[in-house]
């Protein structure tokens, strides 16, 4: 594997990953960019206890070009992207349209291929390896950085899902404060811990999944992917190692080679489960990790590193929306039982 770091022609930083140690990354970013100046502010919500990002230069993003235009293609003659190589496996540039920059975090775009028209699903178990290390780089370097409070890898894909650039790709963002997702987990965390005198809430709800079984959609000597018992989304999994890490830094050799073969399955799965002839299937997939401050040693050790996977589609045709309940109070009601929907995942497993 070769990393090499190069700038773009607006200072930002843009990373290669490859598997070979003979790639060429001496092409230059030709583009006549100015310097990368944005601005981004953060608000308190002092009735929920929440805070807000501002980022109103995000107006001005790229949206929906032809895929002859597409920024994350690789450049070719006179038509230049944000990845100045003709070609490359895996890239991670700071994105030229941040949420969080500067004092107030950062993020970044992660490429997965060069090709326009693949997916995720597409890459070899190598190459989501390769993404995988990709994602492990760059929560090692954001955690040094002192404007970041949280690390957040994950991947939007679909028009449904408000995707404005089709090639596929992700992001990590580096929050500059707690999330309202991790902080209710860290305090329920705590809780259990109090009440069952030094229990881990991660362990038990594994342990518990996997004994009763119902829920569980895959599980290898590393991995278990299950619907939660009170999933919010029509078809949602979380991948857990088997042994409870905080963050991607720490999973073992085992678990890391391990990883591709079963995401890339439960990904393909949900390519499948509303039947052939439908269209991919929009889904958010990302990576919870413990945060890298705001909380005691105690509280990040007792977190687990997980992934959550969720699409807002509910049948062929039908799209699980976050109406009155769901967006005005943060009460989800579905229209599926998980147990229905982790034996669907089952089912459409391949042969």
């Amino acid at each position: 594997m070769k990393r090499t770091t190069v700038k773009l022609a607006d200072g930002r930083e843009l990373i290669y990953f490859d598997s070979r140690d003979d790639a060429d990354r001496t092409a230059l970013d030709r583009r006549p960019l100015e310097i990368a100046a944005p601005a981004s502010e953060i608000r308190r919500d002092r009735l929920r206890g929440e805070s807000v990002g501002y980022a109103a230069h995000r107006q001005s993003r790229t949206y929906h070009p032809p895929a002859d235009q597409c920024p994350l293609c690789p450049s070719q003659g006179e038509r230049l992207s944000e990845i100045p190589a003709a070609d490359y496996d895996v890239v991670v540039f700071e994105n030229r349209f941040p949420s969080f920059s500067g004092d107030l975090g950062r993020c970044e775009v992660v490429c997965f291929s060069p090709r326009h028209d693949g997916s995720f699903a597409d890459l070899t178990p190598e190459q989501a390896a390769l993404v995988l290390h990709a994602w492990t780089d760059r929560t090692a370097e954001f955690a040094e950085n002192p404007a970041v409070t949280q690390i957040y890898a994950f991947e939007n894909r679909g028009a449904e899902i408000g995707v404005t650039l089709a090639h596929p790709h992700g992001q990590i963002y580096g929050y500059p404060f707690l999330t309202p997702h991790t902080e209710r987990a860290l305090t329920a965390v705590a809780e259990h811990k109090r009440a069952t005198g030094g229990a881990n809430l991660y362990d038990d709800l594994l342990a518990e999944e996997r004994a009763d079984g119902s829920r569980v959609v895959l599980a290898t000597e590393h991995w278990t992917a299950f619907v939660p018992y009170a999933a919010r989304w029509p078809y949602e999994v979380h991948l857990y190692p088997n042994r409870r890490v905080p963050d991607l830094r720490t999973l073992d050799d085992a678990a890391r080679a391990e990883f591709p073969a079963v995401y890339l399955e439960i990904l393909r799965r949900f390519d499948r489960v509303f039947g052939p002839g439908m269209p991919p299937t929009p889904y958010i997939s990302g990576w919870h990790q413990a945060p890298f401050r705001s909380i005691t040693d105690e509280a990040r050790a007792d977190f687990a590193l997980h992934l959550e996977l969720f699409t807002i589609r509910r049948g062929p045709d039908k799209l699980k929306y976050q109406a009155g309940s769901e967006s005005g109070m943060n009460v989800f009601v579905s229209d599926s039982l998980p147990e229905a929907a982790a034996a669907r995942l089952r089912e459409v497993a391949t042969a």
